[in-house]
């Protein structure tokens, strides 16, 4: 089971960047969390809608089978300092993760830029760290796909869960989350995708039931040693 951290600056960003990623790992029995760095006090709306965007986060985490959590920042005032950082590693360590999803670091959002700068950081041990899309990221290769093609239809309902944005914001459009889907399914060669750009991702490859690891020849046994092994801690 991986234990996965999901990072985002605002209520309907990591739904937007991997939230159908996310019902996969859920589908797949791996722990899912959710951390919403802001409560996007200064998204569309009035105040009334403000107040709601934390039920609709809520209610979009329960979507992706998440568990959530809160980073306390306030929106468009995100540094990547050493209280951000902090909060992200406390998330990491509460949720014991070995799989972290966070924005691309050339965003034009400077929130955006500040949580990836900061996850970065405190990810600085982890093995797999993967960035996502949003629809200000500048510069995006991704050389990582997840077939989604079997949850998107979850991924949209999630990102439904964040009326107070989805009805005013075409960023956030039904047709352009599944056209951007489909385009990057074309680029893997499978039906829709959701892309990624790795920092790290370390691709372990178990022995299988038929090839236990009593079988693996002794020559490709490495023992680590102490002072090795603690880096790797």
């Amino acid at each position: 089971m991986r234990r996965v951290l999901a990072v985002g600056a605002h209520p309907d960003d990591i739904e937007l960047g991997c939230g159908a990623t996310l019902l996969a790992h859920s589908a797949a029995g791996d722990a899912v969390t959710m951390l919403v760095m802001t409560g996007g006090e200064n998204g569309p709306g009035d105040d009334e809608a403000i107040t709601g965007r934390r039920l609709e986060q809520e209610q979009a985490a329960r979507t992706l089978g998440a568990a959530l959590l809160w980073g306390g920042r306030r929106d468009c005032t995100v540094t990547p300092d050493a209280a951000t950082v902090a909060v992200v590693e406390r998330a990491i360590k509460e949720v014991d993760a070995d799989v972290v999803y966070v924005h691309a670091p050339d965003d034009s959002h400077q929130d955006h830029r500040a949580v990836a700068a900061a996850t970065l950081s405190a990810a600085r041990r982890l093995s797999r760290v993967l960035h996502y899309q949003s629809p200000s990221t500048l510069t995006f290769a991704p050389t990582t796909f997840v077939d989604v093609t079997a949850y998107l239809s979850g991924k949209l309902a999630a990102l439904g869960a964040h009326a107070s944005q989805v009805e005013m914001s075409a960023m956030v459009e039904p047709d352009a989350v599944v056209a951007s889907a489909r385009h990057w399914g074309a680029q893997a060669r499978i039906g829709y995708a959701e892309a990624f750009a790795p920092t790290r991702m370390v691709i372990d490859l178990m022995p299988t039931p038929r090839r236990a690891a009593a079988e693996v020849p002794e020559a490709y046994r490495l023992t680590l040693s102490a002072s090795l092994a603690a880096t790797t801690r």
